[in-house]
Order: structure tokens, then sequence, then C-alpha cells
């Protein structure tokens, strides 16, 4: 830093706080907060870009959203985002974001939309397909068999931004599907 440089931020910085004075920072505060996002609802989330799970407040208009910021109450972060979770917003308002479900035939090169009822049929028939061609009933140990209802084809992976909650619901569509292959991501 050269003197100019150094004399004008001392000038600047004296007429800041000599203006700091006369503006009360606290109302001004408290009249732009109430005007930052007026008709909008909040809704508290977690991060889903990595294993932290910050958290992050939502704020909705119309079924949109209009801000996305970190959740000053939240134990992790305490309002604070990385850059990912800055940037989170993008993946929602962005024009290349899917919508609708596609579905690429076998040995074409094209996607074509299908509708949400279309595509759950078609993993619901292809998880019972795999279920079915590959389930186990009973096995053989020595001379005693033994039961065991299970599929060693089917397996699922949580990933560590998901809640106890839904760590707890995919382990039990794990065992209604027949599988014992329940991993979670955060474990390795």
């Amino acid at each position: 830093m050269n003197r100019r440089n150094w004399l004008k931020l001392t000038a600047g910085g004296g007429v800041g706080l000599a203006l700091g004075q006369f503006v009360n920072m606290g109302e001004v505060q408290a009249a732009t907060a109430k005007m930052k996002l007026v008709g909008t609802q909040e809704f508290t989330t977690a991060c889903n870009l990595c294993s932290c799970g910050c958290g992050m407040v939502c704020s909705v208009r119309e079924g949109k959203l209009i801000n996305l910021e970190g959740d000053p109450d939240h134990v992790i972060n305490q309002g604070a985002l990385c850059s990912k979770g800055a940037s989170l917003m993008e993946t929602n308002i962005s024009s290349q974001r899917l919508t609708a479900p596609r579905y690429r035939a076998p040995g074409s090169n094209t996607w074509k939309e299908i509708s949400w009822d279309e595509a759950f049929e078609r993993i619901a028939n292809k998880i019972k397909m795999v279920r079915d061609s590959t389930w186990v009933a009973t096995e053989k140990e020595g001379e005693d068999t033994y039961p065991v209802s299970r599929t060693d084809a089917i397996a699922l992976l949580g990933g560590a931004q998901n809640t106890n909650e839904e760590a707890y619901l995919f382990n039990k569509m794990g065992r209604l599907l027949g599988t014992s292959y329940v991993e979670h991501q955060a474990r390795l």
C-alpha cells in the first residue's frame, strides 16, 4: 500500500465514521428486513451436496424459490454456506433442470419425455422382475434347510445428506424388497 492509498483509506474511513453518527444502522436494518422478502414463506432444509448437512432457509413465493441462505439457527453451519451450498439455488431455477422423467430405449440415442406414472410403472415392473427372478426362498447347509427369503440382486445405497428418518425408510424398503444389502456412503 502506498502513501496516497493510505490517505484515501483514512479519509474515507473518517467520513464513514462521521456519517455513522447521524444514521442509526439498527433502524435501517430493521426497515430493510421487513422489505426483504415480502409475501414469502420460509422453509428450512439441509444442503444435499456433501455429508456435512448444513442448514438452509428457503424463501418461497407462489411455489417458486425466491431466496436461499444459510440457517443462522442451525448447529452445524450457523448461517454460513460454502460456495457449493451458496450456489444451490441454481439447481432449482436453472433452465437446464429436468422437470419430467425421460426414457431412452435400448439401442436408441435419443431420450423421450414420459409421464411420472409411466416412470413409476417401469421402475416397479423392473424391480419386481429382478426380485422374482433372483428370489432365494431356502438355503441348504449340510443336511439342514433354512428359510432365508431374500434376493442378492438388489442393493440400496444411501447418502450422507439423508436424514435419520430417510435412512430408516431406506432400510425398511430394503427389508421389504428382501435384500440385506443396504449400505450408506458415509460409512466409507
